[in-house]
């Protein structure tokens, strides 16, 4: 990896996310050589990705480069490289491009699309985890609308309009009032030729509420918000198998779509190495004790997604959410330099600043430790917030500019099919 031989200890992170770069800043001007791993050369804002599959802004505009933000630290590397696995017992990480030794090692590794077992919804669903997914979402609603333009199966047609997300999270809800807002605002004008009143919008949830980890009253807001907006909301539904065409549920409920958003939860992306029983548990995340150690080690790390920090408030460890990532990220900063100097490390503390989520203009629903609200107001606090924590000063120019156009003009830019995607159905 050509990585310079140092007297300083060598602190490998495996993840640029928010936990791997909130602890690379944190330890980036501090007498450690810091190696950062990630098999993308970018920080992806995970938060906005709807907005990139629905049209509303380029990959660029939440995509940062990892070397920019670290290029003025003193002994930062940075390696683009896909981990394959960790041995513990020599200190070693295996990777694609060679392999690298290190003193203490940080598992910052995120999370990946949970289909609980399911190969055929894996297969042939769409996720929106990454860029380049919700580059191919984007692909593929478009290309659903130029193709039903051209059929004259109504109920192809239909298929090819009936929108199913499966999922009642902040994914799941962002995404259906970003694709309610394009039937009412955007296809009328796209497509005059083509009867968009067909459009359906489905949102399917296992439990009896939608944003189930915020507050009662936000989530009935952002059920009637998305009601009012046309989009149909089926609770205590679970699906069961998606052929490509048909979703079929537990119930008697079936659904002919040519598209459907898997968002009904996520797991931890674990590394062979540390994937074995004994250090993975509930959500195939990593446990971790109140300094993010790794069961078992001194001088190994989890944290973010990938990391289970079992506590009283949350027994089943801390939400899989940019919050907990960036905190860990920067506490252990902290506690490994005293690691380091052999003084005693201090005990994590998540604080909770609250959740929010936008069903798309002028609705949102804000849950803030001591104050709850929904609405306008609430709107532009999730704009402020989101822009706040987008990295980059372009970034956030870009962004809000592409806002308040879509907001004055009704209109989203980026309706592009840069690359075709083409859904590769089970052969019958």
């Amino acid at each position: 990896m050509n990585i310079p031989i140092t007297s300083f200890p060598r602190i490998v992170i495996i993840g640029g996310g928010f936990a791997g770069i909130a602890l690379a800043k944190k330890l980036s001007k501090q007498e450690v050589q810091v190696v950062l791993l990630d098999k993308h050369n970018y920080h992806n804002f995970q938060p906005l990705l709807y907005q990139v599959s629905t049209g509303g802004l380029e990959p660029d505009s939440i995509a940062y480069p990892i070397r920019k933000i670290l290029k003025d630290f003193p002994n930062f590397y940075f390696r683009l490289a896909n981990v394959e696995e960790i041995d513990a017992q020599k200190n070693m990480v295996i990777t694609d491009i060679g392999n690298l030794k290190f003193d203490y090692l940080v598992v910052a590794s995120g999370s990946e699309t949970n289909y609980f077992g399911n190969s055929e919804i894996e297969k042939n669903s769409m996720a929106m985890k990454t860029i380049p997914q919700a580059l191919n979402l984007r692909s593929l609603i478009l290309e659903n609308f130029e193709a039903a333009l051209l059929t004259s199966d109504l109920n192809e047609r239909n298929a090819l309009m009936n929108f199913v997300i499966v999922g009642g999270g902040p994914t799941g809800v962002e995404l259906a009032g970003a694709l309610a807002e394009i039937k009412k605002g955007i296809l009328p004008k796209d497509y005059p030729d083509l009867d968009t009143r067909m459009v359906q919008i489905n949102i399917i949830q296992s439990s009896d509420c939608i944003l189930k980890g915020m507050s009662d009253k936000a989530s009935q807001k952002a059920e009637d918000f998305l009601e009012n907006l046309g989009v149909n909301i089926w609770k205590n539904v679970r699906v069961t198998n998606y052929d490509g065409k048909t979703v079929t549920t537990n119930t008697d409920l079936t659904f002919e779509t040519a598209t459907l958003v898997w968002a009904a939860g996520v797991k931890g992306a674990t590394i062979k190495g540390l994937d074995a029983d004994e250090f993975i548990t509930r959500g195939n995340r990593i446990l971790v004790n109140e300094f993010n150690q790794v069961k078992g080690f001194k001088h190994i790390f989890a944290i973010g997604d990938i990391a289970c920090m079992e506590t009283e408030e949350f027994p089943n460890g801390l939400p899989m959410m940019a919050q907990p990532a960036i905190q860990q990220g920067h506490q252990l900063g902290d506690n490994m330099l005293r690691l380091i100097e052999e003084k005693p490390m201090k005990p994590f503390k998540y604080k909770d600043k609250g959740s929010m989520a936008t069903i798309g203009r002028n609705k949102a629903v804000v849950d803030l430790p001591k104050i709850r609200f929904q609405g306008v107001f609430a709107w532009y606090v999730w704009m402020f917030v989101h822009l706040f924590f987008l990295i980059g000063f372009r970034n956030r120019m870009v962004v809000f500019v592409n806002w308040v156009y879509n907001y004055v003009r009704f209109d989203r830019e980026a309706r592009l099919i840069i690359r075709p995607f083409k859904k590769k159905l089970k052969a019958e």
